[in-house]
C-alpha cells in the first residue's frame, strides 16, 4: 500500500512542478509537442496525479470490502509505474540541464 506521506509529499512536488510548467506554457512560448499534437508534460503530470488518486482512492474502497484486493494490487503498481516513469523523465531534464550548463561558452 502507498505510505499516504509519500503519496502527500508526491502530489504537493507534482502540483508545483504542474504550475511552473503551467506558467511557462502561460507565457507566450509554445512548446514544440504541442504544434506536433503530442501530449505536453503537463498533460503527462496531471495524468499522473490522476493515477495516484484513483489508486488512493481505490486502496480506500479496499479496506470497506468494496473492491477486490486484485483491482487495488493493479491499481497501485500502475501507480508505481507511472510515478517512476515520471521521476526517470525528471532525472533526464535535470541531467540534460546539468550537461549544457557545463558548456563552455
Amino acid at each position: 500500500m502507498i505510505d499516504q506521506l509519500l503519496s502527500v509529499s508526491t502530489r504537493n512536488a507534482l502540483s508545483k512542478l504542474s504550475e511552473t510548467v503551467n506558467q511557462t506554457a502561460t507565457s507566450g512560448a509554445t512548446s514544440p509537442a504541442a504544434t506536433a499534437g503530442q501530449p505536453s508534460f503537463d498533460n503527462v503530470l496531471s495524468q499522473l496525479t490522476g493515477k495516484l488518486e484513483s489508486a488512493e482512492a481505490v486502496s480506500l474502497k479496499s479496506m470497506t470490502g468494496d473492491v477486490p484486493t486484485r483491482d487495488v494490487v493493479n491499481a497501485v503498481m500502475d501507480a508505481e509505474k507511472s510515478l517512476q516513469t515520471a521521476i526517470a523523465i525528471r532525472d533526464k531534464i535535470v541531467q540534460a540541464y546539468l550537461e549544457i550548463s557545463r558548456m563552455p561558452i
